[in-house]
């Protein structure tokens, strides 16, 4: 959360990664991709949302540059010039909040921070380059997880509100309605937590914390959202308890879980990933990875081929190939551990990671593309 990350002023770090040729699965090194930087942002970013356009644009929407403040400001990337180019604001100034593309082309933008916890939304229109105002939401709430379901609704679930109050109600916001209405809620109050849409069209939410300092608790518990029903019900535990995680739905259906740490924060970040399948409502270790990552939620990325682009929560990236079950280190490096950046897929296959900040809450300006091996 924004007013913990900054009230906090925890220095964080990342085990350095080894290089990639001596890595397991040295074999398929050849086949690794490189991260490289590219044109500079307008402005720098973390805790932004970056969202894939049906152009193939990139529209690059808020966060915080410093302070408590979120951004107003917008951007667009466009994949042919390899440049960003400024777009309207947003009518409010946010991070932390959410942004999901809707089957009609629009983005919408939900919640977040600004110095204070916020209940409205807009809708961005790629044909206009402009936001409107959107529906209010059931209360205020920032880190909270959006999902698009498969009837073109989207539910919100979790986060944190008024007062650093712990969030474990839900709403559904209605495109067609432009509304929101609430829905059932988690099994218990979920900030830091993931939230990926199956194959069946249910949600599985995954770990995260509720409370502070002393008082936090981690959880190692999921659940499971049916629309149909508009409730959650407790699912398969994870392997430990996990928050700042990542999660990602794979081509088998399965669900990859990257990363997160423990109540020490940095110094607790883990290698581990595990894999949940929906099938059998399990989850098993599948390996650890060559560095240890948190904050890193949004840049765990599905290429087309099928292996796992891991992006974020330290100073390089690496792939994860689920039918070797191997770890190798992609060539290059950012400046530092990127935390709470971002990476959107590209039409080309390519992934673009924008932002983010350092281990000394440095933001960043910068932009990096991951493009693979010739």
């Amino acid at each position: 959360m924004l007013t913990g990350i900054l009230s906090l002023m925890l220095l964080i770090g990342s085990s350095p990664a080894c290089p990639a040729e001596s890595v397991a699965g040295g074999s398929n090194a050849a086949r690794i991709g490189s991260i490289s930087t590219i044109a500079d942002m307008g402005k720098g970013r973390a805790s932004h949302t970056a969202t894939m356009l049906g152009s193939g644009r990139v529209l690059v929407a808020g966060g915080f540059a410093g302070g408590e403040n979120g951004m107003k400001s917008a951007e667009i990337f466009d994949p042919a010039t390899g440049a960003f180019s400024a777009t309207s604001d947003m009518n409010v100034a946010r991070a932390s909040h959410s942004a999901t593309r809707l089957r009609n082309g629009k983005v919408l933008i939900a919640g977040g921070f600004n110095g204070n916890y916020i209940d409205s939304s807009e809708l961005y229109d790629p044909e206009t380059g402009r936001f409107t105002p959107g529906g209010k939401m059931t209360r205020p709430r920032s880190e909270h997880q959006a999902v698009l379901l498969a009837d073109g609704r989207v539910l919100i679930a979790g986060g944190v509100g008024t007062g650093w109050t712990f969030l474990a109600d839900a709403e559904i916001y209605d495109p067609v309605a432009n509304t929101f209405t609430a829905t059932g809620s988690m099994t218990t109050p979920r900030e830091s937590h993931t939230a990926t849409l199956l194959k069946d069209g249910r949600v599985l939410v995954t770990g995260g914390h509720k409370d502070r300092r002393s008082a936090i608790t981690i959880y190692s518990s999921t659940e499971i959202y049916d629309p149909a029903q508009g409730t959650f019900m407790a699912a398969a535990d994870l392997s430990v308890r996990r928050h700042k995680h990542d999660a990602l739905l794979m081509d088998d259906g399965q669900v990859l879980i990257v990363g997160g740490s423990d109540e020490r924060d940095s110094r607790g970040a883990y290698t581990t990933v595990e894999i949940y399948s929906p099938k059998t409502n399990r989850t098993r270790r599948v390996g650890d990875m060559n560095a240890s990552r948190y904050k890193l939620q949004g840049t765990t990325i599905l290429l087309p081929d099928g292996r796992i682009l891991i992006a974020g929560g330290s100073t390089q990236a690496e792939i994860f190939d689920p039918r070797s079950n191997s770890f190798i280190v992609a060539r290059g490096q950012f400046e530092s551990a990127r935390l709470f950046a971002t990476a959107t897929l590209l039409p080309n296959g390519n992934v673009l990671i924008l932002g983010g900040y350092d281990d000394r809450l440095a933001v960043s300006q910068k932009a990096w593309m991951y493009t693979e091996a010739k």
